[in-house]
């Protein structure tokens, strides 16, 4: 019987205030194309955390705050490896602090900021949908504009 237990990997959740309303920075995913938050394997020696900033950084060229305990986690598997157990990734809040205009795979995806309804709707995983939502609606309560 194959092991059915699930690959763990980081994600950096890089949001920021835009004319005081939250956004998320999307990438895209190198194979297909889709939007998806930066993310990768939790490498031998790093906790999640420090793959979640090495992340950042190499697919997005993100600078920032990473918060000291997760949001949460979603599950995925990769549309071209049926066979593979999955992913299970956890994610990290970053309030960003600056964007580099150079970063290791810059050729390989493009970054735009998205407000969090929109993020939540360009992405296929139904848990990180619901992650981008929920954490959109904290923001926006937390920074809404009071008179």
């Amino acid at each position: 019987m194959a092991n059915s237990k699930k690959i763990p990997q980081s994600a950096v959740l890089p949001y920021r205030l835009e004319d005081g309303e939250p956004k998320v920075l999307m990438v895209t995913s190198r194979g297909r194309g889709r939007w998806v938050l930066p993310k990768g394997h939790i490498e031998n020696g790093q906790n999640g955390r420090e793959a979640a900033i090495q992340e950042a950084f190499e697919e997005a060229g993100v600078n920032g705050r990473l918060a000291d305990t997760k949001l949460g986690t979603y599950s995925y598997k990769k549309f071209d490896r049926p066979g593979e157990p999955g992913y299970k990734v956890k994610v990290y809040p970053m309030q960003v602090d600056s964007l580099e205009n150079m970063w290791p795979e810059m050729s390989e995806r493009d970054r735009v900021w998205m407000a969090f309804p929109a993020a939540a709707e360009a992405v296929e995983e139904p848990e990180l949908k619901l992650l981008l939502r929920d954490f959109g609606e904290m923001l926006s309560t937390l920074f809404a504009v009071r008179p």
